[in-house]
């Protein structure tokens, strides 16, 4: 395949699918910059390896290469797996306003209830950080990502039961992490 070829196949498959690649590289990694890194490296990976796509599910197979990419990336460069909080500020700002125009401005108007949201989100995002990776990339890729149960299993490469069952595991460890809380 020649070079224009290649670059416009890329263009048209893996482009589309760059801002969920970040959001999942930015849920294992935790940082901004790492997560900046793991796509780039990411993206060259897919586009050495665009010709031998074979069709199918383009974005199953970007966030295939970025979790690959993130845990090698991981493995180099750090000892232990971190991830973080996003901006949980623009997150919960973003919330409030939504809940403030579905509820005719009450909601954004009371900052109290803004801090209670931005204590339960935070409570949230350190139960999801806490859970075991195969868990967490689970639970990311269904809830956050969208992709259905056979998605998830080309992505993490484990049988759609597996990632049923892995699923059902990290909502009920999330479930049990939230209440220990209260």
């Amino acid at each position: 395949m020649s070079g224009e070829a290649t670059r416009a196949r890329f263009e048209r498959i893996v482009q589309p699918y760059l801002g969920d690649a970040y959001a999942l590289a930015r849920w294992i990694t935790g940082d901004r910059a790492d997560s900046e890194d793991v796509v780039q490296e990411a993206c060259l990976r897919a586009f050495r390896a665009i010709d031998g796509y074979a069709g199918g599910n383009a974005r199953a197979w970007v966030l295939t290469i970025v979790r690959n990419t993130a845990y090698s990336w991981l493995a180099r460069n750090r000892t232990a797996v971190v991830t973080a909080v996003d901006d949980l500020a623009a997150a919960e700002h973003a919330n409030a306003n939504l809940a403030e125009a579905s509820a005719g401005g009450a909601y954004g108007a009371n900052p109290e209830s803004e801090l209670i949201a931005m204590a339960d989100a935070a409570r949230l995002e350190a139960a999801i950080a806490a859970l075991p990776p195969q868990f967490r990339d689970t639970l990311v890729l269904r809830d956050f990502q969208g992709l259905d149960y056979r998605e998830i299993a080309a992505v993490t490469e484990v049988p759609v039961g597996t990632v049923m069952s892995r699923l059902a595991r990290a909502r009920q460890r999330l479930i049990r992490a939230i209440e220990a809380g209260e």
